[in-house]
């Protein structure tokens, strides 16, 4: 009776006191197969399942401590660009125009950048707490495609760079997306090609085409390619392959951060695959609509 009911009892209630203390680490060993072991088998689940979502409580913790420091980060260096700018224009040592207009340059370009890192920010906030809103609707991808396809295009032949569109799929699939936050995709992946890839000589390679139930859209650059130890983190909040890159104040460094969480959001997905020396290839992912027009998950 001993071994079956009140030593079994006895470590259950240790157990319970040290879940009590905050221990999920706990886990009662026992060799009897009545009720009471049963009972011990739940507690055993239960404290393994606490002990994961402490887990992940703290590394969700862990990451908003990171997002903070570098959100500060990020802010604080424009913030005091434009507060050593506007105090020497204040203190009367620029003194010819040519040198006021440079300051004055130098100021509103931080000013944007403080901008687009608040919209970003605000953006990715709404995300992650899936409360943006999507105004979905069921359209004909190849239609869709051209017309945006040739507006990069035309930005790209008025910068002088490569750009070329090849439309593979056989017909006209359904899909169904909120066209403004594909846009936006789409534009953050190309913005990420033309920040890396060389200067004056970008050339994108852009194929659409069908596979496996998905519209498959590959952005193929000729860029310097993403390290291998690197490609795992590219989507990461704030992460920037080249740290020096931030001087230039182009990125906010949650573009692709953005753009994976809003194909995650259409029910799609983003990949990407690189070679040094040869240039990276991200595919987004759409799922194609049903006969139906039945929409993907949507935040």
């Amino acid at each position: 009776m001993e071994k079956r009911i009140f030593i079994p009892i006895s470590r259950l209630h240790n157990g319970v006191k040290e879940i009590a203390k905050g221990n999920y680490h706990v886990k009662i060993d026992h060799t009897t197969f009545n009720e009471i072991g049963f009972l011990i088998d739940s507690f055993n689940d239960m404290a393994a399942k606490l002990q994961r979502n402490e887990t992940l409580k703290q590394e969700y913790e862990e990451n908003w401590k990171t997002l903070i420091a570098n959100i500060s980060h990020d802010l604080k260096t424009p913030i005091t660009a434009i507060g050593g700018y506007i105090d020497a224009i204040h203190d009367g040592v620029v003194t010819s125009p040519e040198k006021l207009d440079q300051y004055l340059h130098v100021i509103k370009k931080n000013t944007l950048y403080i901008n687009r890192l608040i919209d970003d920010l605000f953006l990715f906030s709404k995300l992650d707490m899936h409360q943006l809103e999507f105004q979905m609707e069921s359209i004909g991808i190849k239609a869709f495609m051209d017309d945006l396809m040739a507006e990069f295009r035309f930005e790209f032949e008025e910068r002088g760079l490569g750009f070329q569109y090849t439309d593979d799929t056989d017909v006209n699939y359904k899909v169904t997306l909120d066209g403004k936050r594909i846009y936006q995709v789409i534009h953050n992946v190309i913005g990420n090609s033309v920040k890396y890839g060389p200067p004056g000589n970008l050339c994108l390679k852009i194929r659409l085409y069908q596979k496996a139930g998905f519209i498959c859209l590959a952005i193929q650059d000729n860029g310097p390619g993403i390290p291998e130890d690197k490609i795992t983190r590219i989507f990461d909040r704030f992460y920037r392959i080249d740290s020096e890159r931030t001087k230039d104040l182009m990125s906010t460094g949650l573009g692709l951060s953005i753009a994976k969480e809003l194909m995650a959001a259409h029910g799609g997905k983003i990949q990407v695959t690189s070679v040094l020396g040869e240039g990276s290839c991200f595919t987004l992912m759409l799922p194609i609509s049903s006969e139906e027009g039945s929409a993907p998950c949507i935040f």
